[in-house]
């Protein structure tokens, strides 16, 4: 069962015959476009050239391109964007920086520092991975699986404050 082939120069797709996925129209979708896997979040973003400080609760990710100084958050997933700074304290499952992060962060996952990404002050991860660039500067622990008392990461140096770079 085919169709006739669109005319030159129609504004139609070549899938515009195809019938949409059942329900795509009530969920806000694109039938033409992959479907990402990733669930809703409540997502706060701080948008370049803003500065929040305070508390911030219930914020599944943040993401930020400004400043945020806080005491302490609690969330899923940190985002530092590069130019972004992030001062005080963070207990995340997993982050990604290519901004600046001062202070203490905390990693139950994952944590990337990419080429652009500095972390200064105490951080502890279960799992690290540093671009060729990135620096980390201070306290790095690394978080057992068993989800133990941090260990230590390597022993202390005279230089273990300079800038690390990895090559990745």
């Amino acid at each position: 069962m085919g169709r006739a082939p669109l005319p030159p120069g129609s504004p139609l797709s070549p899938n515009a015959g195809v019938p949409p996925m059942p329900g795509a129209a009530a969920r806000g979708m694109n039938p033409q476009q992959p479907k990402k896997e990733v669930p809703d979040q409540r997502t706060l973003v701080v948008g370049r050239g803003i500065s929040v400080q305070g508390t911030v609760q219930d914020a599944e990710r943040l993401v930020v391109e400004g400043t945020v100084e806080s005491s302490m958050i609690s969330a899923k997933e940190l985002a530092v964007m590069p130019g972004g700074l992030f001062r005080g304290g963070v207990e995340v499952e997993n982050a990604e920086i290519a901004g600046t992060v001062d202070g203490t962060l905390t990693v139950r996952g994952s944590l990337t520092v990419r080429a652009t990404g500095r972390l200064l002050g105490k951080a502890a991860c279960r799992r690290l991975k540093v671009e060729d660039g990135g620096q980390i500067t201070g306290q790095l622990e690394m978080l057992s699986d068993d989800n133990k008392a941090p260990k230590p990461a390597a022993p202390a140096t005279p230089a273990a404050d300079a800038p690390v770079k990895a090559e990745g």
